[in-house]
């Protein structure tokens, strides 16, 4: 299938070149930045920002996540991004798709982590790097490994000795490669920061004094690996003491005061840009202002770094895909799945970062001021009265309606729920809800060569198996997932009963009622060789009950379940022992049962006879 996109039309806004010579004036530009970073740099921080080689800098960075995108397709995002006006690159590292095995490693093609790097540098781009090893993202699993749940004794993400021991190696594991090819900023590589951990706050609650052991431990031993840049954990807000703490979520800007310790900067690791879908969500909508008003609100009370969450989503291949989430990926994402521009949002983006960038000497240097300019408005300044360098964001947090400010003896029009961004106090070079980049779409068009000649044929290479055909059988079947151990979605589940003849109903419109009561995540159904219903869960409710009429016969009767999975789940705490809940499949009055890992089947027989697994 080819894809397509309307005519994409660029128009800056007049204000930006009008001060374009005054940015140059004030700001370095990033590629003397990174000329300092070429031979190795030392990379600190204070409250305002980081600093290379104590020299202040802005980050305006990005997700693109490399398993997500082909590798051809890499170089072309990460320009793509810079054309948009970041100077930073985002990822996580997956581990189940490195060591899918135990010990069994796996850094070719789409894979490459090093290679994706190595094309940031390229691209004299910087670079952040969340080694996790959990990284939720939607993905399989939280990207641990299936394996992982088979080492005895092992509780993910606690003071858990047998998990810290798998943990650290593969850290350890990583960041050698990541050393051997110089890419950390110490080295003179784009790598500038990185992350252990992900969002932990949210589980150490459930483990206590040993949740708490466990993330001192973690924070200890990711700096004893010595890579010469600063160590950051997300969602922490009581971060280890040498490791700084950053904020995810939609409005960093309001909602986070920044670290407790105030020798460290604010840092914002995850902006959404829109949300990820799973099957049966509409699509995700967050528009271009509110995104740029989250951003320019972020850096008006002292931000100097934001991450957009993703600025590329790309596509879950195969099946790397989290519980019931879709293959497609932040679709909505400032560059959609395919790359391709998502207009006004990639535009005004670009214009909202030519503008902070028109500010950073004021930003990283000014000293900060707030004024009151009406209820639910202000102006936030930071300024160098003696080298006369100013910046104002004027706001308007009134949700309904617009303003006009009065700011140093001049009027502004502000509209609602927005932020003009005054470059020298007085001109203003950015306004969050003016948006001048055109709208585009997206328009598909089938590929001639693949469109011509098509010839459909019926898939008939399996049939619904018999209880005789079962590899596996067990008076009570294991889940799913240890079936399966995550080289599959499918499980045949079979079994068999015998009805006499005055087992069956009298009346002959009246059937037997197969009710299957699952856990998830779905299910299709077959009688005597016959399909007879199916069912699914959802994101939020993975329970669902199937019941479907079905007709039986004297003699042995074949019932057979599909079951499916729709991948693993991605979050949680005790997630070695997440699995789908045992649920019962009923036949009418019968009570003849036989497990089924996430099934139990109970149908009347005149013998019982085990369940069976395929």
């Amino acid at each position: 299938m080819h894809v397509d996109m309307s005519h994409r039309v660029r128009l800056a806004a007049a204000a930006l070149v009008a001060v374009a010579a005054l940015a140059l004036a004030l700001a370095p530009g990033a590629a003397a930045k990174w000329q300092r970073t070429r031979n190795g740099t030392v990379v600190s921080y204070d409250r305002r920002s980081l600093m290379f080689d104590g020299h202040r800098e802005i980050f305006l960075s990005g997700s693109i996540h490399y398993p997500r995108s082909p590798p051809d397709m890499w170089p072309e995002l990460i320009a793509k991004a810079k054309e948009g006006g970041l100077n930073t690159i985002e990822t996580y590292v997956f581990w189940n798709i490195h060591e899918p095995e135990k010990g069994e490693f796996n850094f070719e093609g789409q894979n490459d982590v090093v290679r994706f790097f190595q094309l940031i540098q390229e691209h004299d781009m910087y670079a952040m790097v969340r080694l996790g090893p959990f990284i939720q993202a939607e993905w399989n699993h939280g990207g641990l490994p299936y394996w992982l749940r088979e080492i005895p004794d092992i509780v993910f993400r606690t003071n858990n000795e047998p998990y810290k021991m798998h943990m650290e190696t593969f850290v350890k594991i990583i960041i050698k490669r990541l050393k051997d090819a110089n890419l950390f900023a110490s080295q003179g590589g784009p790598i500038i920061l990185a992350q252990i951990e992900n969002e932990y706050q949210h589980m150490e609650a459930a483990f206590k004094d040993e949740g708490t052991k466990y993330i001192n431990w973690a924070a200890k031993m990711a700096i004893s690996t010595n890579i010469g840049i600063p160590w950051i954990m997300c969602k922490q807000t009581k971060a280890p003491s040498d490791v700084i703490p950053t904020c995810n979520g939609r409005n960093c800007g309001d909602t986070w005061p920044g670290p407790t310790n105030k020798s460290m900067p604010l840092l914002w690791t995850e902006n959404w840009t829109a949300q990820y879908r799973v099957f049966g969500d509409p699509p995700s909508q967050r528009s271009a202002e509110d995104i740029a008003f989250a951003v320019a609100r972020f850096f008006s009370v002292g931000g100097t770094l934001a991450n957009y969450y993703m600025y590329h989503g790309g596509t879950n291949f195969g099946r790397t895909s989290a519980a019931f989430v879709m293959p497609k990926y932040y679709d909505e994402a400032p560059l959609d799945e395919f790359g391709l521009y998502k207009e006004p949002k990639w535009g005004h983006l670009r214009d909202l970062h030519q503008a902070l960038k028109l500010c950073k000497k004021a930003l990283l240097w000014g000293t900060p001021s707030t004024e009151k300019l009406g209820k639910q408005l202000e102006a936030r300044v930071f300024e160098m009265p003696e080298q006369k360098v100013c910046v104002a964001f004027l706001s308007n947090h009134n949700t309904k309606d617009d303003a006009t400010m009065t700011f140093r003896g001049r009027p502004y029009f502000v509209p609602r729920h927005s932020i003009s961004v005054l470059a020298d106090c007085e001109t203003v070079v950015f306004g969050t809800q003016h948006v001048n980049a055109q709208h585009n779409q997206r328009t598909f068009h089938f590929a001639d060569q693949t469109a011509q000649n098509n010839v459909w044929e019926m898939f008939d290479g399996e049939n619904v198996p018999k209880y005789k055909q079962a590899k596996i059988r067990l008076r009570k079947a294991g889940d799913l997932y240890n079936l399966t151990k995550d080289k599959t979605d499918y499980v045949w589940y079979t079994s068999s009963f015998k009805l006499e003849a005055d087992d069956m109903p009298i009346r002959s419109d009246i059937k037997t009622v197969l009710e299957v009561n699952s856990h998830g995540h779905a299910s299709v159904a077959f009688v005597n060789n016959k399909f007879v219903g199916c069912g699914h869960g959802t994101k939020m409710n993975k329970a669902f009950t199937l019941e479907k009429p079905m007709d039986l016969k004297k003699g042995v009767n074949h019932v057979a379940v599909l079951a499916s999975s729709m991948g693993m789940t991605d979050s949680g705490a005790y997630m070695e022992h997440r699995l789908p809940v045992a649920a019962d499949v009923y036949g009418g009055d019968a009570n003849c049962s036989g497990t089924t890992a996430t099934l139990a089947v109970q149908a009347k027989c005149s013998k019982r006879s085990p369940s069976a697994a395929q």
